[in-house]
């Protein structure tokens, strides 16, 4: 762990992975809720830091959090989230040839992972999720797409991710679901936010 000064108000905190990422940020969560951390006005993210933002004297919070024990974010027993998902992207089987399997295998292995979203980012309600084994990361596609659907499940490198609205995107597209990811009209607006729990739970592809 380091800790960086950013500005007069900020303390950034850099982990050495972003599971220990996601585990640091759980409990800078858990001790805001329990009231000890009543300056820090912020919490960001990211894939291995976490910005503390708002805080009245960022070295002295520097000094408690390289004190703290932090526990592994698998001791962690959360309730998850469930997106159900039709199996049915157009990447499908590029994807099961990059896996070495056929492509009815791509929802077993998928769908069989916890996930947790890591960290929010690209467009407002989509959340890169980690959980997929490291064997199973792909490539981006080599040609992004202008246009990818709302409700697109994909995956990339070590994430997988939602696409909440139509937006270009390089992902590889392994399914659809229904699931609305961003409505200004809910609270809150993101179905997923960082430290969330989420399981994907298959559909038969033409069946809502």
């Amino acid at each position: 762990m380091r800790t960086l000064t950013m500005g007069e108000r900020a303390l950034l905190v850099e982990l050495g992975s972003g599971e220990e990422a996601q585990a640091f940020h759980a409990e800078v969560l858990r001790r805001r809720a329990a009231g000890a951390l009543p300056s820090v006005r912020e919490i960001v993210p990211a894939a291995r830091t976490v910005l503390l933002d708002g805080v009245e004297d960022p070295g002295s919070l520097a000094a408690q959090v390289n004190r703290w024990e932090i526990e592994p974010l698998h001791a962690r027993v959360d309730p998850a989230l469930e997106i159900p998902v039709r199996y049915d992207g157009p990447d499908l089987a590029v994807v099961a040839a990059l896996w070495g399997v056929e492509p009815g295998e791509v929802a077993r292995i998928h769908s069989a992972a916890e996930y947790r979203v890591a960290f929010c980012g690209f467009a407002p309600g989509f959340g890169y999720l980690t959980g997929l084994p490291a064997r199973y990361e792909v490539p981006r596609r080599s040609t992004p797409r202008t246009a990818v659907p709302a409700g697109s499940v994909a995956v990339a490198g070590p994430y997988t991710g939602v696409y909440p609205r139509s937006s270009p995107g390089g992902w590889q597209l392994i399914g659809t679901t229904d699931a609305v990811l961003w409505d200004p009209a809910r609270e809150p607006a993101a179905l997923l936010s960082p430290g969330t729990a989420v399981r994907f739970v298959p559909r038969t592809p033409g069946l809502r």
